[in-house]
């Protein structure tokens, strides 16, 4: 075995690793520096020193999150635009009629979600182009936005959920760690609970507002939210279309949310079995060979976390090239490390300025 007088030298890639872990108890001592866009951290430190009633409160409208504010914004836009298309060619459009405006709306969430209950159907060509285009348009802004909004619903009540059931005081990133410990089981059991509450409110309306028989109404909705069409029964009343627009759109909102949900915890835990796998795995020769990166006859701490990273799936050579070409940028020095000097002299670099 090689001694340490003899050891040799590191490719630069890997012998920042190991100098970082040797420096790991300097780097422990160092002072926390909090980066400026950590808001939990942030909101946690105020509410401990005592100082979170002193802030102001933010104005309704910015206290909503990005990316629902951008899909309530997408959405308005690509409904607004169908109302005002289908409005023009009412006349072209068989079916029974309410109210036109109502009726060019619930239109257009029928079509965009594919429920084809054929009570409103479009008679003429161009109706017929208009609805083709829009369906073809609103099935892809159903999975890319709507799906945000629900993921967007589901952390918000998991939050809830966890400071209802904590009996001690939690800050938010307690709040946060504790729904990311097991955060697919969660998100899929509640979005099992939303399904089921509109299954429930989308049968009783059904039942008692549009006078259809029980099971004709849980039918018609179990049929609408996984978008089958049929021709089953359908909200023919003024009141009704309204309550079907939102309905609708929350509905086929959390089936597909569901099945997701399922896919990524069927994901997780082969993850979690593969993972399990590898730690409990006894270490051989060829273990040790496969991991020894510098051909130095032993395997130190940053050898082995790569080693076993990689079996887990975790990271690949692929994502350790690209990293490296970043260090290897940065060390302008050729020294194996990156230092202060270093990201100064990389920034005004013209090939990295570029």
């Amino acid at each position: 075995m090689a001694s340490d007088n003899s050891k040799v030298v590191l490719p630069v890639s890997f012998k920042s690793i190991k100098e970082n872990c040797r420096l790991k108890d300097a780097a422990k001592r160092r002072r926390f520096r909090r980066a400026r866009s950590a808001p939990l951290v942030r909101e946690h430190t105020e509410e401990v020193n005592g100082d979170a009633s002193a802030i102001s409160p933010e104005p309704s409208l910015k206290s909503i999150h990005p990316s629902l504010r951008k899909v309530a914004a997408l959405l308005i836009i690509y409904l607004s635009a169908g109302v005002v298309c289908f409005y023009l060619i009412r006349h072209q459009i068989a079916g029974e009629k309410t109210n036109a405006i109502i009726d060019a709306l619930y239109f257009c969430v029928i079509t965009m979600t594919a429920a084809g209950y054929g009570d409103l159907a479009p008679r003429s060509d161009l109706a017929k182009l208009f609805a083709v285009a829009y369906v073809f348009l609103g099935l892809a802004l159903v999975g890319l936005i709507l799906s945000e909004a629900t993921d967007y619903l589901v952390e918000k009540q998991e939050a809830l959920l966890v400071r209802a059931f904590s009996y001690e005081e939690l800050g938010p990133s307690d709040i946060m760690r504790k729904t990311q410990t097991k955060k697919t089981q969660h998100k899929c059991a509640l979005v099992f609970v939303f399904l089921l509450v509109i299954l429930l409110s989308g049968t009783l309306f059904l039942r008692f507002v549009e006078k259809v028989r029980f099971f004709e109404a849980f039918y018609c909705v179990c049929a609408t939210i996984t978008t089958l069409g049929y021709g089953s029964p359908s909200f023919s009343s003024l009141g009704g279309r309204i309550f079907g627009v939102l309905w609708i759109l929350t509905g086929t909102m959390f089936v597909a949310q569901f099945f997701l949900c399922l896919a990524e915890l069927s994901t997780e835990k082969r993850q979690k079995h593969l993972i399990e796998r590898v730690l409990t795995r006894r270490m051989t020769n060829f273990d040790i060979e496969a991991a020894d990166l510098d051909d130095d006859g032993v395997v130190d701490a940053a050898e082995f976390a790569l080693y076993k990273l990689k079996e887990m799936g975790k990271i690949t050579e692929e994502d350790l090239s690209l990293v490296m070409v970043e260090f290897k940028e940065l060390d302008v020095d050729q020294s194996g490390t990156v230092s202060a000097a270093d990201i100064t002299l990389a920034q005004s670099s013209p090939r990295l300025t570029k």
